[in-house]
């Protein structure tokens, strides 16, 4: 597929949507609408038999949803995907962690958006304050067993794609 033009059809600070004329390999012409946001970091917080977990109000779902901590850079902020990792774990959660191992890298949704993330494993955590942003004011963090958690996510209490991915990504480390 080529791209012959492509124009920006709306911008704000979190996210950029282009139209992107395009010509198929027969020929064929169409238009591919592409959404454009940065890249993230997730962190399972493993802790004993289970994670810690966040829980927050997911405006687009008009619902709370629990999640594995996750985010991206604040704007004018940047670092490493590692350090990104770890700010979002004490952001969200207060927690720190000694071990901090890298599971994989995925992307988000490839049929529609250009947003990758990184996934780590983070243990031996200690706990310290918050700093969350304003957005994320009623965010509440709870420890599931593994169980508990599997449990969640069999009866639909538990259905972030990203942290599901992740999670696969934690059980093929450990075979």
């Amino acid at each position: 597929m080529r791209t012959t033009s492509s124009r920006e059809v709306y911008r704000n600070p979190w996210i950029r949507v282009r139209e992107d004329d395009v010509v198929r390999e027969d020929g064929s012409t169409g238009v591919y609408g592409v959404v454009e946001k940065p890249h993230f970091g997730l962190v399972i917080p493993v802790e004993g038999d289970g994670f810690w977990l966040v829980e927050q109000f997911r405006h687009p779902l008009g619902r709370r949803a629990w999640e594995f901590p996750q985010g991206t850079w604040t704007a004018g902020e940047g670092g490493t995907a590692e350090q990104l990792g770890r700010a979002e774990l004490a952001e969200e959660t207060g927690l720190r962690a000694d071990g901090f191992r890298h599971l994989g890298h995925l992307d988000l949704a490839p049929g529609l958006s250009t947003q990758e993330f990184d996934v780590w494993l983070a243990t031996g955590l200690t706990p310290g304050p918050t700093a969350r942003e304003a957005t994320e004011a009623d965010m509440r963090t709870a420890f599931v067993p593994e169980t508990g958690f599997r449990a969640m996510v069999r009866d639909g209490r538990f259905t972030d794609g990203p942290s599901l991915a992740a999670y696969s990504l934690l059980l093929l480390s450990r075979q």
